[in-house]
């Protein structure tokens, strides 16, 4: 094991779950949430500092704003500490509590939107506040995930080349979509490199982001209700959508065989099986991109009854996850 000095330096980039063993579905989980931050967003925010100070945005004085759901603002919280700058992350109720404690403790402030904009809902009141603060003070540098390209050029680099070297004749990759930054990363790659891999990007019902109509979504990680800048929907080969009902269910699968994910996980997994059962014909080599782990989702996703109405069809959705579960 390496010695290290600097959080950042450590990162688990080779470890997959193999679903077949306990699943029956043909598909690899890509872990991304063994590094100090527990997830893969301490790829992009990295890279975006990294390349704020090459340009001389961030100077002593600096504070980081960003808007996060979450995972985010804990990476950047971790990097602002480490590094001894000031961090402010612009969230909304949805992000979970754990998560909010997690980056004050890391020194970070905090700053809960409870109303969403009337038309681009919790999201849209975050930008809004954070461009407001960004107009206030000079002081305050927005590194900007929805439409920051070292978001996506932090996957172009090191995640979509990661799972290509593993797997050398991948067939298809499944990517959740949030800021798209992951999935932009990793399709950019590909269509570059190895044109053949299909990507089918996984997307939360009720998310805006692939021209759908706007939803409730209580599970923060992916979807959004403002289209991302970033996305480039000619990379894209097809798009998934899964309710926050088979989100949950999935994730709760996983645990009962001791795997705990966090919601997106529980997203892209539900979004990958419903699409490889639909293609039942020749073995398809399959990866899916597990964003992060689960313990910041006990009080939320893992909490029995949790949201009582998203579970009201609980047995159909069960019997529905079942069968698909087990096509092989």
């Amino acid at each position: 094991m390496p010695v290290i000095s600097d959080p950042t330096d450590f990162n688990e980039e080779e470890l997959y779950v193999d679903l077949r063993a306990t699943f029956g579905i043909p598909l690899f989980l890509k872990c991304e949430g063994f590094n100090f931050a527990g997830s893969i967003k301490l790829k992009a925010a990295a890279e975006m500092v990294r390349a704020a100070e090459q340009d001389g945005a961030l100077k002593p004085d600096s504070v980081l704003v960003e808007s996060s759901s979450g995972n985010l603002g804990v990476a950047l919280s971790m990097i602002a500490a480490s590094r001894g700058y000031r961090f402010l992350c612009v969230t909304d109720t949805r992000c979970n509590l754990p998560t909010r404690r997690l980056m004050e403790a890391l020194g970070s402030t905090v700053h809960v939107i409870d109303k969403p904009d009337l038309h681009g809902g919790f999201l849209g009141a975050r930008l809004a506040h954070v461009r407001a603060l960004c107009a206030s003070d000079d002081r305050y540098i927005w590194l900007n995930q929805y439409a920051n390209p070292n978001n996506w050029k932090a996957h172009y680099r090191t995640t979509a080349p990661a799972i290509a070297r593993r797997f050398p004749h991948l067939d298809v990759l499944f990517v959740g979509a949030g800021t798209t930054g992951t999935l932009m990363g990793c399709a950019r790659w590909f269509w570059q490199w190895r044109r053949r891999v299909r990507i089918v990007a996984v997307d939360a019902a009720g998310s805006v982001t692939f021209g759908g109509k706007p939803g409730r979504r209580l599970i923060p990680g992916l979807g959004t209700s403002v289209r991302p800048s970033l996305l480039d929907e000619s990379y894209v080969d097809e798009v998934v959508h899964v309710g926050e009902a088979e989100t949950i269910h999935a994730c709760r699968r996983l645990a009962g065989r001791g795997f705990l994910f966090g919601g997106s996980t529980g997203t892209v997994v539900s979004g990958a099986s419903d699409w490889l059962a639909r293609r039942p014909g020749r073995p398809l080599t399959a990866v899916a991109i597990a964003p992060d782990l689960g313990e910041r989702y006990l009080d939320t996703v893992y909490q029995t009854g949790w949201p009582h109405d998203a579970l009201s069809d609980e047995e159909g959705v069960r019997a529905r996850l079942d069968a698909v579960f087990q096509w092989v």
